[in-house]
């Protein structure tokens, strides 16, 4: 982002409050923000005290919103989930507490149903060969191995 314009502190906080009301922010992505901005350290410190006071900035709803998302729409497994949070410097805490918004039963049906939708698009005979091009797709998306591999014996 090119940006040569200043901006007073009042402004980058009516900036960011709307930045983090469009959607979930966590810290990292509104500090990359601040530092887009320009702005003095004191003056980044000030915005983030002020976006946590008043509720913009929450790291546990960020966490809770973001497993939501990922395992309803891009049907991630929790391993990729927790990666994807802790590249984000989420606390183990919060991760732990937004992955208890996953049921299991949803979870292991989602896995099924993508494996599932899966292996018929996987163009090979051996059905050695195929069973692991399945595992690894499945283990790519996030799942754990023992659950794929559990899915891929009752699937052959």
């Amino acid at each position: 982002m090119k940006n040569d314009k200043s901006y007073t502190v009042d402004e980058a906080t009516k900036l960011l409050e709307n930045y983090c009301a469009y959607q979930e922010r966590c810290h990292k992505e509104v500090e990359q923000k601040l530092y887009d901005l320009k702005l003095i350290p004191e003056a980044n410190e000030k915005i983030i005290l002020h976006l946590l006071q008043y509720n913009y900035l929450n790291e546990e709803r960020y966490a809770k919103a973001f497993v939501r998302g990922k395992f309803s729409i891009k049907n991630w497994g929790k391993q990729r989930i927790i990666n994807e949070l802790k590249f984000r410097n989420i606390s183990t805490y919060n991760i732990n507490t937004a992955l208890k918004e996953i049921d299991e039963n949803d979870y292991f049906q989602s896995l099924e149903k993508l494996a599932q939708k899966k292996l018929p698009l996987i163009k090979e005979s051996n059905k050695f060969k195929k069973s692991f091009k399945l595992a690894n797709y499945l283990i790519s998306k996030g799942y754990e191995s023992e659950l794929v591999f559990k899915v891929i014996k009752s699937i052959f």
